[in-house]
């Protein structure tokens, strides 16, 4: 039995067998929002840490406690009985959204209440109640996945407490399936592999196709990713994130009409996920650059209303967005970005395996190539709809400081919009400029913001 702090002991009790789990935020460092699109990705596990602790109760009853919003002042426990989730009819998976929302303190709680309510509709895993108590270090907005954290974390304690023998893929799968069907986010499957798989001082490679992880690359001693806080807070939920992802699937729609796809074939691979057999298997980072350039970007339209697309071409092969008729969406941008991206982040790999194999400072021309990859990556962010004042300020105090103070790129992180910069940095002087930077902005805004500088393992266990 796990040593208890008196913040345990006062929730748990004096005797509870407590189980726990642990699971980290990420650094997008390279893929970003192109993972939804099968670009390949370069994820770096943060320092900073979610963990889930549960015991088991007897009574049918489902206690879920905060730590973080207790701090916050937020409602700090949610209490449901199992009812809700362990009925012959369960409700949709928006119902139950709906119904948990609607308590105060839901907008948190569902996070983890949603992973009991997923493992008894798809697992048909029948729970006798449990305390759950939430302490984490991931704050939330900042583009560094505390959904995802919170997610693994309670998903991996549960598979613990309850003997499901989930491995780590299908965990990452229902946890992703949380976000997307329970809380309604339509993220891909980046963070939750990320947070789950994710190693200490190394970049995890993924592509999502639908997922395949590769062996984490050793960062570079003298290497750095250190994130800074734009201290304005991002969410994937956020109807910006949303638009661009529907036009980046609008535009794989109209490409696979212009090689002989029909509506209903669209239509198909969106109730069945079976892509196999459209082009590019269903992903647009499969599409070469100069392919798309001489062949495809002339057939997309630089904006489209959603109703003028749906006349014309149907539906998309996205199964957790839809096409809202009167929005305009930037469809050939957000098309191009994850097949130039997935350019960019094969290109930022092979620059840093070789950075890996040689003396780091005798190579300042790779780590310029590598830092204007990740430039070239924010401007493509900006030209989607996704950039941000606050965000593009952090990336120009990295470009005004530049090589010559040890800082060599930046780019936004994750699903844009505000949240978090990614900042690549050389040695001790890096780390000084990037703090100078961070202190810097911090004082002209007034604000307390986050420095994202270390790493940490994947998901563990107690």
């Amino acid at each position: 039995m796990m040593e208890m702090s008196e913040d345990l002991k006062s929730f748990f009790g004096e005797n509870q067998e407590v189980i726990y789990a642990s699971a980290p935020g990420r650094l997008d460092v390279m893929g970003g929002i192109a993972d939804y699109s099968g670009s390949l990705l370069l994820q770096m596990p943060i320092r900073q840490r979610t963990t889930v602790y549960l015991a088991h109760r007897s009574d049918n009853q489902l206690r879920v406690r905060s730590l973080t919003a207790l701090a916050a002042n937020y409602t700090p426990e949610v209490a449901i009985s199992l009812d809700v989730v362990e009925s012959d009819n369960l409700p949709d998976y928006g119902t139950f959204r709906q119904n948990i929302l609607s308590l105060s303190g839901g907008d948190w709680a569902i996070y983890v209440l949603g992973c009991f309510y997923l493992l008894a509709k798809e697992k048909k895993i029948c729970f006798s109640g449990a305390d759950v108590l939430v302490q984490s270090e991931v704050p939330f907005g900042k583009g560094v996945s505390s959904s995802a954290a919170i997610e693994v974390a309670t998903l991996m304690a549960i598979n613990q407490a309850w003997k499901i023998n989930l491995d780590k893929l299908e965990l990452s799968i229902l946890a992703q399936k949380v976000e997307n069907l329970i809380v309604g986010a339509p993220c891909g499957l980046m963070d939750q592999l990320s947070s789950y798989l994710g190693e200490h001082d190394k970049l995890l490679p993924i592509i999502c196709q639908p997922v395949a992880v590769f062996p984490a690359i050793p960062i570079p001693t003298e290497i750095n990713f250190i994130g800074v806080d734009s201290g304005i807070k991002h969410a994937v939920s956020g109807t910006a994130y949303t638009k661009v992802r529907v036009a980046a699937f609008m535009g794989y729609t109209i490409i696979a009409a212009a090689l002989g796809i029909s509506p209903a074939q669209i239509a198909e691979a969106r109730t069945t996920g079976r892509k196999e057999n459209l082009p590019f298997g269903g992903y647009l980072a499969n599409i070469p650059v100069g392919q798309f350039r001489n062949k495809f970007a002339a057939l997309l339209p630089d904006s489209l209303k959603g109703k003028d697309f749906k006349a014309q071409y149907g539906t998309i092969i996205d199964p957790v967005t839809e096409i809202s008729d009167d929005e305009i969406y930037a469809v050939l941008p957000c098309t191009a970005h994850p097949i130039y991206e997935n350019e960019r982040v094969n290109n930022f790999k092979n620059l840093l395996q070789n950075l890996a194999n040689t003396t780091v400072n005798g190579d300042q021309d790779k780590l310029e190539e590598a830092g204007n990859l990740m430039y070239a990556s924010h401007q493509s962010y900006t030209a989607c709809g996704l950039g941000n004042a606050h965000t593009d300020e952090l990336v120009q105090m990295v470009q005004a400081a530049g090589p010559k103070q040890g800082v060599f790129g930046a780019k936004i992180t994750g699903g844009g919009s505000g949240g978090t910069v990614c900042i690549l940095a050389l040695g001790d002087l890096g780390i000084y400029t990037v703090q100078h930077i961070w202190e810097s902005y911090a004082k002209k805004y007034q604000q307390e913001i986050t420095l994202f500088k270390g790493s940490s393992p994947g998901g563990f266990y107690s």
